[in-house]
């Protein structure tokens, strides 16, 4: 039982973060049109609090490397994230919207990557495996969806702020649940044994960051344009709904068996099958839109999605010293996935405008530029720690 509530206490957070996100990603352009918000500036929106997210998650994660008091740091941007909440609800014309959006992405974005700091410390300090207690974000992000979803179609689209609302608000008393993580980061604060210059000379950890972000970051043309592609093709609303929650599903599962799956193949092992598999999901994608076959591509969101997140996370637990998870976990998110991917999200509207599902194909050329570089990392990185001193263990193979 006392490992249970362990657990929970562990995954709480992030799956109120979650369940907030599965509302606002799939809803947010329903209820922003709702308040008269046209199409471009649903994309200037969009765009802006990107941009806004890659420097506030680097700033806010050096910050929390040299002061190393992330549960501190979570609860006041738990605070502040349902403050603009209360923001979103006043505001209705563009520019305010505009105002409370890169507030919004300041003190959001960098969520995730302090409580990943938190979860991967934890995680391998309590005996935990991080797949396991991750997956219930995954079950949170689709009821999040779900909620959300029911409630647009009974109360209409204002009823998306109030769900995603509720997500927030779950994070102030959950963060108090969560350990303090000074307890497992002895060397945090102003003894913290590097810098961000010095993670930018290691060649293994740029491997790393191509590898992984651009496995991420070939998501782009599915998630700006899958929904649009499968519509021109004919299918239904409900069957791309479902879809896209077989991908969640095929998720869970591949959570579920991290453990199993690290220490048969380790952590270059399920990065390179998130790569390959998006060489072969996107390949697909971009040839053919028959639904016995989108049912299987969407699968592979296991290995492209999945896969690769609990390889980074597990090479960024290994490679850096928990100090130093909190700025890993940054640079990885602001730079890796984040800055990538609003480049790679530009590049795949060029693509689609002129090659309309063949775009997909510049995903394939993102993901084996990515498996290169993974190639690379292989040959030179074989577990240790790339900045500190040697583990007393390792948790499975490289």
């Amino acid at each position: 039982m006392n490992r249970i509530v362990e657990g929970g206490r562990l995954a709480g957070y992030g799956a109120a973060y979650f369940f907030a996100s599965g509302a606002f990603m799939s809803y947010w352009p329903v209820w922003l049109r709702d308040r008269g918000i046209t199409d471009p500036e649903i994309g200037t929106l969009f765009m802006s609090r990107q941009l806004v997210s890659v420097v506030s998650v680097l700033s806010i994660g050096f910050l929390a490397h040299r002061i190393g008091r992330l549960k501190g740091m979570l609860l006041a941007l738990a605070v502040a994230a349902i403050v603009m909440m209360g923001a979103y609800q006043l505001s209705h014309t563009f520019l305010a919207l505009l105002l409370v959006g890169l507030v919004w992405g300041w003190v959001w974005s960098p969520t995730m990557a302090l409580y990943d700091g938190i979860l991967v410390n934890e995680a391998k300090a309590r005996g935990f495996v991080y797949g396991t207690l991750r997956v219930w974000g995954s079950v949170a992000f689709i009821c999040g969806t779900l909620i959300c979803g029911v409630a647009v179609d009974n109360f209409g689209p204002p009823s998306v702020l109030y769900v995603g609302w509720l997500g927030v608000i779950c994070l102030l008393p959950l963060a108090l649940l969560l350990p303090g993580s000074e307890a497992h980061a002895r060397g945090a604060g102003k003894h913290a044994p590097f810098g961000i210059l010095d993670l930018f000379r290691s060649k293994p950890f740029m491997l790393f960051m191509i590898a992984a972000g651009f496995c991420q970051s070939s998501h782009a043309v599915l998630y700006s344009f899958g929904t649009l592609t499968w519509r021109t093709a004919g299918l239904s609303d409900i069957t791309i709904s479902m879809l896209w929650g077989e991908s969640v599903a095929v998720e869970i599962l591949m959570m579920m068996a991290s453990g199993w799956l690290m220490k048969r193949i380790g952590i270059t092992g399920l990065i390179g099958l998130g790569l390959v598999c998006g060489i072969v999901r996107w390949t697909g994608m971009a040839f053919t839109t028959a639904l016995p076959a989108l049912i299987v591509l969407q699968a592979l969101h296991a290995g492209t999605f999945a896969a690769c997140h609990l390889g980074a996370m597990a090479f960024i637990q290994r490679a850096l010293p928990s100090s130093g998870t909190a700025l890993g976990q940054s640079i990885y998110y602001a730079l890796g996935t984040g800055a990538t991917q609003a480049v790679i999200f530009q590049f795949a509207g060029v693509l689609y405008s002129r090659f309309g599902q063949h775009a997909f194909l510049g995903m394939t050329v993102i993901s084996t530029i990515g498996l290169v570089a993974l190639l690379l990392l292989s040959r030179i990185w074989k577990g240790e720690l790339l900045i500190g001193k040697v583990p007393s263990s390792l948790d499975g193979p490289s």
